[in-house]
C-alpha cells in the first residue's frame, strides 16, 4: 500500500494486558492529532478489544491467545499483500514475536535493549530511545515510540470510549448527591492484592470521618466475591457492591463518576488514570514509578523499597527496573494508617479535611 511520511500506514501490536492497552490508547491519539493522515491498525487481544471496541480510527484485529495459531493464520490471511509503513512492536513476550513474524512492514520499532528480553530484539529492527537515568514509567516509553516516527516528546493524553448507555448505567447507580470513593477490590495476580480486613477499616474510616459514598468495585472471580463479602461483613455502615455486576465499559464510566479511587496495581486503576480519576495506588509487590496510575503519582502508597529490602535483600535502586516483588505477605507492609493518611490527605488537599464529609466553612 502507497503511503507518504505524513500519511504513513502504521501497525500497532500490543495485545494485552488491559491497564497496558490503556495506556496505548495515548499512544493512538496523539498519532491522529500530530500524523490526521495515518492509518493505523491495532493488532490486540480478544479481552482487551472489548475494552477499547469503538475507539475511533482504528482498525483493530484480534488475537485469541487460547487459539493463537487459528488466530495468527487469519491474521496473515488479513494482511496478505499488505506492507506497513512501520510495525511498532510494544510487547515483550514469545506469543507477541511469534504473531510480529506475520506483519509484514518496512520499519520495525522496538523496545530498547534494557527493557527487552524473550528475543524481542529478533523481531525489530529500531529501538526506542533508552529510559533516562532512574528509569521511567511504562507510558512514557510508549510514548517514546511516537518520537521514534519523529514526532516531538509530548505528555500522553487520553479519550477513551466510553458509549452513552455505559454512562446511563453509571448515573443510576452513583447519583450526583453523594461523594463516591470506589475500592477496587483485588489485582489480577493474588499476591498484589491487600488483605480484605484492611480495607474494610479504611472504608469504614472514610465512611465515618469524611461522610462518604463507598462503592465496592471488581470482577467476576471467586477471590473478588470473597473479598465483597468479607468487606461488606465487616463495615457497619451500607456499601454498594458492584463486584462482578458490570461491563468493561460500563466500569469506566463508573470510574467517571468517583472522587477517588483505591486499589492495588490492576488495569481498573489505569482506566481511572485515563478518565481522569484520581487514584491511591497501594503498592509493595510493584513500583509505582513505573506501573502506578500516571495522573496519580503524589497519592501512591508506596512500599515498594522496604518490600525490597524485605524481600530481595537489596534497595529497590538495586533491582532491574521493572522487577516484580510478588511474594507472600508483601501487600501487609501497608498498614491501615498509612493508608488513611493518604485518603485524609487527598481530601484535604481537595477541599474536603472536615469530619462527615461537609465541605471547610466559608470565610
Amino acid at each position: 500500500m502507497h503511503s507518504t511520511s505524513d500519511t504513513p500506514d502504521l501497525c500497532i501490536l500490543r495485545l494485552s494486558a488491559l491497564g497496558d492497552a490503556s495506556h496505548v490508547v495515548a499512544v493512538v491519539q496523539r498519532l491522529q492529532r500530530d500524523l490526521p493522515g495515518a492509518r493505523i491498525t491495532w493488532v490486540i487481544g480478544k479481552l482487551e478489544h472489548k475494552l477499547l471496541t469503538g475507539l475511533p480510527g482504528v482498525e483493530f484485529i484480534e488475537i485469541d491467545k487460547k487459539r493463537l495459531w487459528q488466530s495468527i493464520g487469519q491474521l496473515r490471511q488479513r494482511l496478505a499483500g499488505r506492507r506497513f509503513d512501520a510495525l511498532l512492536h510494544m510487547q515483550i513476550s514469545l506469543r507477541a514475536n511469534v504473531v510480529a513474524a506475520a506483519i509484514r512492514a518496512r520499519r520495525r520499532i522496538g523496545l530498547d535493549p534494557a527493557r527487552s528480553k524473550d528475543f524481542h530484539g529478533l523481531f525489530v529492527r529500531e529501538r526506542i530511545r533508552p529510559a533516562p537515568p532512574g528509569g521511567e514509567h511504562v507510558v512514557d516509553a510508549l510514548m517514546a515510540f511516537t518520537e521514534k516516527l519523529g514526532l516531538p516528546p509530548a505528555q500522553p493524553q487520553w479519550q477513551m470510549p466510553i458509549d452513552e448507555e455505559a454512562f446511563d448505567f453509571a448515573r443510576a447507580h452513583l447519583p450526583d448527591d453523594r461523594r463516591w470513593l470506589g475500592v477496587n477490590l483485588c489485582a489480577s495476580h493474588a499476591l498484589r492484592n491487600w488483605p480484605a480486613e484492611r480495607q474494610a477499616a479504611v472504608i469504614q474510616h472514610a465512611i465515618e470521618a469524611h461522610g462518604m459514598a463507598v462503592v465496592l468495585l471488581g470482577g467476576r472471580s471467586d477471590t473478588e466475591r470473597q473479598f465483597a463479602d468479607a468487606i461488606t461483613a465487616a463495615v457497619p455502615h451500607p456499601l454498594l457492591d458492584l463486584v462482578g455486576k458490570d461491563t468493561l465499559k460500563q466500569l469506566m464510566a463508573l470510574l467517571t463518576r468517583l472522587q477517588l479511587l483505591i486499589s492495588p496495581d490492576s488495569g481498573p486503576m489505569h482506566f481511572a488514570s485515563a478518565v481522569g480519576c484520581p487514584v491511591i495506588g497501594l503498592h509493595a509487590a510493584s513500583n509505582p514509578r513505573r506501573s502506578g496510575a500516571y495522573r496519580s503519582q503524589q497519592w501512591a502508597v508506596d512500599r515498594y523499597d522496604d518490600a525490597a529490602r524485605q524481600y530481595r535483600g537489596k534497595p529497590a535502586a538495586q533491582l532491574p527496573w521493572g522487577s516484580k516483588i510478588e511474594e507472600t505477605g508483601v501487600m501487609e507492609l501497608i498498614s491501615v494508617d498509612e493508608v488513611k493518611a493518604m485518603l485524609d490527605r487527598f481530601l484535604a488537599a481537595n477541599g474536603h479535611e472536615n469530619a462527615a464529609g461537609q465541605p471547610p466553612p466559608s470565610a
